[in-house]
Protein backbone atom coordinates (compact mmCIF):
# COMPACT_ATOMS: atom_id res chain seq x y z
CA UNK A 1 0.00 0.00 0.00
CA UNK A 2 2.78 2.43 1.01
CA UNK A 3 4.87 1.47 -2.01
CA UNK A 4 1.94 2.24 -4.33
CA UNK A 5 1.37 5.60 -2.64
CA UNK A 6 5.07 6.41 -3.05
CA UNK A 7 5.24 5.22 -6.66
CA UNK A 8 2.33 7.39 -7.86
CA UNK A 9 3.84 10.77 -6.83
CA UNK A 10 7.24 9.65 -8.12
CA UNK A 11 5.68 8.77 -11.47
CA UNK A 12 3.93 12.14 -11.67
CA UNK A 13 7.17 13.96 -10.88
CA UNK A 14 9.02 11.97 -13.53
CA UNK A 15 6.33 12.78 -16.10
CA UNK A 16 6.46 16.47 -15.18
CA UNK A 17 10.25 16.49 -15.59
CA UNK A 18 9.93 14.66 -18.92
CA UNK A 19 7.50 17.29 -20.24
CA UNK A 20 9.77 20.13 -19.15
CA UNK A 21 12.86 18.50 -20.63
CA UNK A 22 10.99 17.95 -23.89
CA UNK A 23 10.21 21.66 -24.05
CA UNK A 24 13.84 22.55 -23.28
CA UNK A 25 14.97 20.12 -25.97
CA UNK A 26 12.70 21.73 -28.57
CA UNK A 27 14.01 25.20 -27.74
CA UNK A 28 17.60 23.95 -27.87
CA UNK A 29 16.97 22.37 -31.25
CA UNK A 30 15.51 25.62 -32.56
CA UNK A 31 18.53 27.54 -31.28
CA UNK A 32 20.80 25.21 -33.23
CA UNK A 33 18.58 25.55 -36.31
CA UNK A 34 17.91 29.28 -36.57
CA UNK A 35 20.27 30.77 -33.99
CA UNK A 36 19.47 33.19 -31.17
CA UNK A 37 18.60 36.12 -33.46
CA UNK A 38 14.95 35.24 -34.15
CA UNK A 39 14.34 34.73 -30.43
CA UNK A 40 15.42 38.30 -29.69
CA UNK A 41 14.74 40.32 -32.83
CA UNK A 42 10.96 40.24 -32.57
CA UNK A 43 11.00 41.10 -28.86
CA UNK A 44 12.92 44.31 -29.61
CA UNK A 45 10.10 45.45 -31.90
CA UNK A 46 7.35 45.24 -29.27
CA UNK A 47 5.99 48.72 -28.61
CA UNK A 48 3.36 50.31 -26.40
CA UNK A 49 0.48 50.07 -28.93
CA UNK A 50 1.11 46.34 -29.34
CA UNK A 51 1.12 45.85 -25.57
CA UNK A 52 -2.09 47.86 -25.18
CA UNK A 53 -3.78 45.85 -27.92
CA UNK A 54 -2.65 42.58 -26.33
CA UNK A 55 -4.08 43.66 -22.97
CA UNK A 56 -7.41 44.57 -24.58
CA UNK A 57 -7.63 41.29 -26.50
CA UNK A 58 -6.64 39.47 -23.32
CA UNK A 59 -9.66 40.91 -21.52
CA UNK A 60 -11.94 39.53 -24.25
CA UNK A 61 -10.43 36.04 -24.30
CA UNK A 62 -10.22 35.77 -20.50
CA UNK A 63 -13.83 36.85 -19.98
CA UNK A 64 -14.98 34.41 -22.68
CA UNK A 65 -13.09 31.52 -21.08
CA UNK A 66 -14.45 32.49 -17.67
CA UNK A 67 -18.00 32.63 -19.05
CA UNK A 68 -17.57 29.19 -20.61
CA UNK A 69 -16.24 27.81 -17.33
CA UNK A 70 -19.09 29.36 -15.37
CA UNK A 71 -21.64 27.80 -17.74
CA UNK A 72 -20.07 24.35 -17.56
CA UNK A 73 -19.69 24.48 -13.79
CA UNK A 74 -23.31 25.59 -13.41
CA UNK A 75 -24.42 22.72 -15.62
CA UNK A 76 -22.57 20.32 -13.33
CA UNK A 77 -24.29 21.81 -10.30
CA UNK A 78 -21.36 23.88 -9.00
CA UNK A 79 -22.02 27.60 -8.51
CA UNK A 80 -19.38 29.85 -10.07
CA UNK A 81 -20.14 33.58 -10.45
CA UNK A 82 -18.66 35.17 -13.55
CA UNK A 83 -16.64 37.69 -11.54
CA UNK A 84 -14.99 34.90 -9.55
CA UNK A 85 -14.36 32.90 -12.73
CA UNK A 86 -12.66 35.89 -14.39
CA UNK A 87 -10.31 36.35 -11.43
CA UNK A 88 -9.47 32.63 -11.34
CA UNK A 89 -8.92 32.53 -15.11
CA UNK A 90 -6.57 35.51 -15.04
CA UNK A 91 -4.57 33.85 -12.29
CA UNK A 92 -4.50 30.59 -14.25
CA UNK A 93 -3.31 32.31 -17.45
CA UNK A 94 -0.52 34.02 -15.52
CA UNK A 95 0.61 30.76 -13.92
CA UNK A 96 0.41 28.93 -17.26
CA UNK A 97 2.59 31.63 -18.84
CA UNK A 98 5.23 31.56 -16.12
CA UNK A 99 5.47 27.95 -14.92
CA UNK A 100 6.65 24.80 -16.78
CA UNK A 101 4.06 22.58 -18.46
CA UNK A 102 1.56 25.26 -19.45
CA UNK A 103 -1.31 23.68 -17.46
CA UNK A 104 -0.45 24.25 -13.80
CA UNK A 105 -2.62 27.35 -13.67
CA UNK A 106 -5.64 25.35 -14.83
CA UNK A 107 -4.87 22.62 -12.28
CA UNK A 108 -4.70 25.28 -9.58
CA UNK A 109 -8.04 26.88 -10.50
CA UNK A 110 -9.72 23.48 -10.74
CA UNK A 111 -8.58 22.38 -7.28
CA UNK A 112 -9.18 25.81 -5.71
CA UNK A 113 -12.71 26.08 -7.06
CA UNK A 114 -13.43 22.51 -6.03
CA UNK A 115 -12.31 23.22 -2.47
CA UNK A 116 -14.24 26.49 -2.31
CA UNK A 117 -17.41 24.75 -3.52
CA UNK A 118 -16.95 21.71 -1.30
CA UNK A 119 -16.62 19.22 -4.19
CA UNK A 120 -13.06 18.92 -5.53
CA UNK A 121 -13.94 16.15 -7.96
CA UNK A 122 -16.73 18.12 -9.60
CA UNK A 123 -14.59 21.26 -9.66
CA UNK A 124 -11.82 19.42 -11.49
CA UNK A 125 -14.26 17.89 -13.97
CA UNK A 126 -15.73 21.33 -14.73
CA UNK A 127 -12.30 22.63 -15.77
CA UNK A 128 -11.52 19.47 -17.75
CA UNK A 129 -14.75 19.71 -19.75
CA UNK A 130 -14.43 23.46 -20.17
CA UNK A 131 -10.91 23.12 -21.57
CA UNK A 132 -11.99 20.18 -23.72
CA UNK A 133 -14.82 22.23 -25.23
CA UNK A 134 -12.36 24.97 -26.12
CA UNK A 135 -9.97 22.53 -27.78
CA UNK A 136 -12.79 20.90 -29.77
CA UNK A 137 -13.96 24.28 -31.11
CA UNK A 138 -10.36 25.27 -31.90
CA UNK A 139 -9.85 21.99 -33.79
CA UNK A 140 -13.11 22.48 -35.71
CA UNK A 141 -12.14 26.03 -36.70
CA UNK A 142 -8.70 24.79 -37.70
CA UNK A 143 -10.10 22.05 -39.94
CA UNK A 144 -12.38 24.53 -41.74
CA UNK A 145 -9.71 27.20 -42.19
CA UNK A 146 -6.95 24.77 -43.16
CA UNK A 147 -9.26 23.22 -45.74
CA UNK A 148 -10.26 26.60 -47.18
CA UNK A 149 -6.85 28.29 -47.40
CA UNK A 150 -3.39 27.14 -48.52
CA UNK A 151 -1.22 25.65 -45.79
CA UNK A 152 1.54 23.02 -45.46
CA UNK A 153 -0.95 20.46 -44.14
CA UNK A 154 -3.73 21.05 -46.67
CA UNK A 155 -2.84 18.02 -48.87
CA UNK A 156 -2.99 15.73 -45.83
CA UNK A 157 -6.16 17.18 -44.32
CA UNK A 158 -8.65 14.70 -45.89
CA UNK A 159 -6.66 11.76 -44.53
CA UNK A 160 -6.33 13.36 -41.08
CA UNK A 161 -10.05 14.19 -41.00
CA UNK A 162 -10.87 10.62 -42.01
CA UNK A 163 -8.70 9.18 -39.26
CA UNK A 164 -10.22 11.50 -36.64
CA UNK A 165 -13.75 10.69 -37.78
CA UNK A 166 -12.97 6.96 -37.64
CA UNK A 167 -11.51 7.27 -34.15
CA UNK A 168 -14.50 9.28 -32.97
CA UNK A 169 -16.94 6.75 -34.40
CA UNK A 170 -14.94 3.92 -32.83
CA UNK A 171 -15.03 5.55 -29.40
CA UNK A 172 -18.78 6.16 -29.75
CA UNK A 173 -19.49 2.56 -30.78
CA UNK A 174 -17.22 1.20 -28.06
CA UNK A 175 -18.98 3.31 -25.43
CA UNK A 176 -22.34 2.02 -26.67
CA UNK A 177 -21.19 -1.61 -26.76
CA UNK A 178 -19.47 -1.77 -23.38
CA UNK A 179 -21.70 -2.27 -20.36
CA UNK A 180 -22.12 0.87 -18.30
CA UNK A 181 -24.32 -0.68 -15.64
CA UNK A 182 -22.89 -2.18 -12.52
CA UNK A 183 -20.58 -1.10 -9.72
CA UNK A 184 -17.24 -1.35 -11.59
CA UNK A 185 -14.95 1.67 -11.70
CA UNK A 186 -15.09 1.78 -15.50
CA UNK A 187 -18.89 1.75 -15.53
CA UNK A 188 -19.03 4.56 -12.98
CA UNK A 189 -16.51 6.61 -14.98
CA UNK A 190 -18.48 6.20 -18.21
CA UNK A 191 -21.75 7.11 -16.53
CA UNK A 192 -20.16 10.18 -14.93
CA UNK A 193 -18.60 11.31 -18.23
CA UNK A 194 -21.85 10.93 -20.16
CA UNK A 195 -23.79 12.76 -17.46
CA UNK A 196 -21.19 15.56 -17.36
CA UNK A 197 -21.28 16.08 -21.13
CA UNK A 198 -25.06 16.14 -21.20
CA UNK A 199 -25.42 18.52 -18.25
CA UNK A 200 -22.31 20.67 -18.64
CA UNK A 201 -21.90 20.97 -22.41
CA UNK A 202 -24.99 19.84 -24.31
CA UNK A 203 -27.79 21.07 -22.07
CA UNK A 204 -30.16 23.58 -23.67
CA UNK A 205 -29.11 26.35 -21.28
CA UNK A 206 -25.35 25.86 -21.80
CA UNK A 207 -24.40 24.60 -25.26
CA UNK A 208 -25.03 27.85 -27.15
CA UNK A 209 -23.08 29.93 -24.65
CA UNK A 210 -20.22 27.41 -24.54
CA UNK A 211 -20.00 27.42 -28.33
CA UNK A 212 -20.12 31.22 -28.59
CA UNK A 213 -17.59 31.77 -25.80
CA UNK A 214 -15.22 29.22 -27.34
CA UNK A 215 -15.49 30.77 -30.80
CA UNK A 216 -14.81 34.26 -29.42
CA UNK A 217 -11.84 32.95 -27.42
CA UNK A 218 -10.37 31.34 -30.56
CA UNK A 219 -10.87 34.63 -32.41
CA UNK A 220 -9.02 36.44 -29.61
CA UNK A 221 -6.07 34.04 -29.75
CA UNK A 222 -5.94 34.39 -33.54
CA UNK A 223 -6.00 38.18 -33.27
CA UNK A 224 -3.15 38.12 -30.73
CA UNK A 225 -1.05 35.88 -32.97
CA UNK A 226 -1.66 38.07 -36.02
CA UNK A 227 -0.73 41.09 -33.89
CA UNK A 228 2.48 39.28 -32.90
CA UNK A 229 3.29 38.52 -36.54
CA UNK A 230 2.81 42.13 -37.58
CA UNK A 231 4.84 43.33 -34.59
CA UNK A 232 7.64 40.94 -35.56
CA UNK A 233 7.67 42.42 -39.06
CA UNK A 234 5.76 39.80 -41.02
CA UNK A 235 4.00 41.12 -44.12
CA UNK A 236 2.37 37.82 -45.11
CA UNK A 237 -1.29 38.13 -46.18
CA UNK A 238 -3.94 37.04 -43.69
CA UNK A 239 -5.02 34.21 -46.02
CA UNK A 240 -1.59 32.67 -45.43
CA UNK A 241 -0.97 33.87 -41.89
CA UNK A 242 -4.20 32.66 -40.26
CA UNK A 243 -3.74 28.95 -41.21
CA UNK A 244 -0.16 29.04 -39.90
CA UNK A 245 -1.42 30.68 -36.73
CA UNK A 246 -3.94 27.90 -36.17
CA UNK A 247 -1.22 25.27 -36.48
CA UNK A 248 0.82 27.06 -33.82
CA UNK A 249 -2.23 27.39 -31.55
CA UNK A 250 -2.94 23.67 -31.87
CA UNK A 251 0.66 22.98 -30.87
CA UNK A 252 0.11 24.94 -27.67
CA UNK A 253 -2.18 22.13 -26.50
CA UNK A 254 0.88 19.89 -26.11
CA UNK A 255 1.79 20.01 -22.38
CA UNK A 256 5.55 19.82 -23.03
CA UNK A 257 6.85 23.36 -22.76
CA UNK A 258 8.71 25.82 -20.60
CA UNK A 259 6.32 28.58 -19.51
CA UNK A 260 4.46 28.13 -22.78
CA UNK A 261 7.55 28.10 -24.98
CA UNK A 262 8.57 25.00 -26.96
CA UNK A 263 6.08 23.24 -29.25
CA UNK A 264 4.54 26.54 -30.33
CA UNK A 265 7.87 27.89 -31.57
CA UNK A 266 8.82 24.58 -33.17
CA UNK A 267 5.58 24.26 -35.13
CA UNK A 268 5.65 27.95 -36.08
CA UNK A 269 9.20 27.58 -37.42
CA UNK A 270 8.26 24.52 -39.48
CA UNK A 271 4.94 25.93 -40.71
CA UNK A 272 6.34 29.32 -41.75
CA UNK A 273 9.27 27.65 -43.50
CA UNK A 274 7.06 25.11 -45.29
CA UNK A 275 4.71 27.90 -46.41
CA UNK A 276 7.52 29.70 -48.22
CA UNK A 277 8.28 32.30 -45.55
CA UNK A 278 11.13 31.50 -43.16
CA UNK A 279 11.64 29.50 -40.00
CA UNK A 280 13.19 32.56 -38.36
CA UNK A 281 10.02 34.55 -39.03
CA UNK A 282 7.94 31.82 -37.42
CA UNK A 283 10.14 31.73 -34.32
CA UNK A 284 10.08 35.53 -33.97
CA UNK A 285 6.30 35.60 -34.31
CA UNK A 286 5.83 32.85 -31.72
CA UNK A 287 8.22 34.56 -29.30
CA UNK A 288 6.40 37.87 -29.61
CA UNK A 289 3.10 36.04 -29.11
CA UNK A 290 4.42 34.51 -25.90
CA UNK A 291 5.57 37.91 -24.66
CA UNK A 292 2.22 39.53 -25.49
CA UNK A 293 0.32 36.74 -23.73
CA UNK A 294 2.54 37.19 -20.67
CA UNK A 295 1.79 40.92 -20.60
CA UNK A 296 -1.93 40.26 -21.11
CA UNK A 297 -1.85 37.86 -18.14
CA UNK A 298 -0.34 40.38 -15.69
CA UNK A 299 -3.73 41.10 -14.06
CA UNK A 300 -3.44 37.50 -12.86
CA UNK A 301 -0.35 38.47 -10.89
CA UNK A 302 -2.42 41.17 -9.21
CA UNK A 303 -5.02 38.53 -8.31
CA UNK A 304 -2.30 36.40 -6.71
CA UNK A 305 -0.95 39.34 -4.72
CA UNK A 306 -4.43 40.38 -3.62
CA UNK A 307 -5.18 36.89 -2.35
CA UNK A 308 -1.91 36.72 -0.40
CA UNK A 309 -2.73 40.05 1.24
CA UNK A 310 -6.31 38.97 1.99
CA UNK A 311 -5.45 35.47 3.29
CA UNK A 312 -3.00 35.42 6.21
CA UNK A 313 0.06 33.20 5.86
CA UNK A 314 -0.40 29.68 7.20
CA UNK A 315 -4.12 29.50 6.45
CA UNK A 316 -5.74 27.40 3.71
Amino acid sequence: MDSEATTAPAGRRAWAWARTLAGVGMLAGLLCWVGAGPFLDGLRLIDAPALAAALAIGVLTTVCCAWRWSLVAGGLGVRLPLRTAVAHCYRAVFLNATLPGGILGDVHRAVRHGRDSGDVGRGIRAVVWERSAGQVVLAAVAVVVLAAFPSPVRPYLPAVAGVLATLGLGVFLLARALPVAGPSRFARAVRAAVADVRAGLLARRTWCGVLLASALAVAGHLATFVLAARTAGSTAPLSLLVPLTLLALLAMGVPANVAGFGPREGVAAWAFGAAGLSAAEGVSTAMVYGALVLVASLPGAAVLVARRVRVPAGTV
